[in-house]
């Protein structure tokens, strides 16, 4: 427990965009190199980390990919307005938390980025139109406590914005801050790829921390696209039970992970881990995706001719806000899932995955 609150929280305070993830891929490279045989980065930024499996006798290598996404969602500076800042969303914000929230902006006036500390602030009510609710992301603004001249000298158009919240412990099991999404279940994965440093399982393995989920989805096309697997596993958060939100989309944190089911899952993997699940006593719900599952797995499925594609859901609290909730307990449980998994993964795994329609002759193992 204590390796997954102090990588977690490290990952979440690491820089990292949507599109400008390499500070937070540096840190995921140093845990993923001393437990995978490989460690490479794509032409999108998304890493790599390859488990060779045992080369069957008389049977086709199989490979199984695992990916969760570990880029952020944050802002982007779009014009200097005298002493202040305007700004864009960069992955898509709820405009309400935003007013006294803290930052940092990346300026790089001088050629380096430094990193500048700074408030969002919002005009006083008197000077703004009426509103009935949240204040519109263009009239709020970024003070850094900096006059005109200093500012036009330190930040350029196009600088990145990040929350400047820190994570925080709650009890012995809980830890919240920005970008939980999705550096948690980086941290499911990576706590996955430690367990099992000295063990190889029958199929390769490969980890995948992608870039840009949270605005095209690149990483995920790509890196599924590249390496052509037998199956695939995209883990990312889901939505946990709080206030106003304890209806059949949500999910009580602390009390289990979910299982994605709808037309971007593979039902019958979708079963098989499910069964795993209940084996390896670890609690699950069923999550259902009747349309679009919101994560990775929309651009992996489709990938090459198809890809047989679940997606393990962890509960968070406050998504896309700076201050996500998440249990710790649920990160060990999906830890522990995967190797339930990856321990099944053999050269009849395929045909125990059938489609619904299908009969479990062998013809899912073309």
């Amino acid at each position: 427990m204590q390796y997954i609150k102090t990588l977690l929280k490290k990952l979440m305070d690491a820089p990292g965009l949507s599109g400008f993830e390499t500070p937070v891929a540096d840190l995921i490279r140093h845990e993923w190199e001393d437990t995978c045989d490989e460690v490479t980065v794509s032409k999108v930024g998304s890493l790599h980390g390859l488990k060779k499996g045992a080369q069957p006798v008389g049977h086709k290598a199989r490979s199984v990919l695992i990916a969760a996404h570990m880029d952020a969602i944050g802002m982007m500076v779009t014009e200097l307005h005298g002493s202040f800042l305007r700004f864009t969303d960069v992955g898509g914000i709820d405009p309400r938390i935003l007013p006294g929230t803290p930052v940092t902006v990346h300026c790089s006036g001088h050629g380096e980025v430094i990193q500048r500390p700074g408030v969002i602030a919002s005009p006083h009510p008197r000077a703004m139109a009426p509103t009935n609710g949240s204040i519109p992301m263009n009239e709020l603004l970024v003070d850094l406590g900096m006059v005109e001249a200093e500012l036009k000298s330190q930040v350029q158009i196009g600088d990145l914005i990040s929350f400047n919240t820190h994570p925080m412990e709650h009890g012995s099991d809980v830890i919240s801050g920005h970008s939980a999404d999705n550096r948690a279940s980086v941290t499911a994965l990576s706590t996955f790829l430690r367990n099992n440093k000295n063990r190889q399982f029958g199929w390769d393995v490969l980890a995948v921390a992608t870039s840009q989920e949270e605005t095209n989805f690149a990483g995920a096309y790509t890196s599924s696209r590249s390496a052509s697997p037998d199956l695939a596993i995209v883990i990312d958060v889901t939505f946990a039970k709080g206030p106003g939100s304890n209806d059949w989309k949500t999910y009580a944190s602390g009390k289990g992970i979910t299982l994605g089911l709808g037309p971007n899952i593979h039902t019958g993997f979708m079963r098989k881990v499910k069964s795993i699940a209940e084996e390896i006593e670890i609690p699950i719900s069923v999550e259902p995706m009747p349309k679009h599952s919101g994560t990775d797995a929309y651009a992996v499925q489709v990938a090459n001719a198809g890809i047989p594609t679940i997606v393990i859901g962890i509960p968070l609290k406050y998504m896309h806000t700076p201050v996500e909730m998440v249990n710790i307990t649920d990160i060990k449980r999906t830890a522990k899932l995967l190797e339930g998994i990856c321990s099944e993964l053999d050269d009849k795994f395929l045909k125990k995955i059938a489609w619904d329609h299908e009969e479990n002759d062998g013809t899912a193992e073309d």
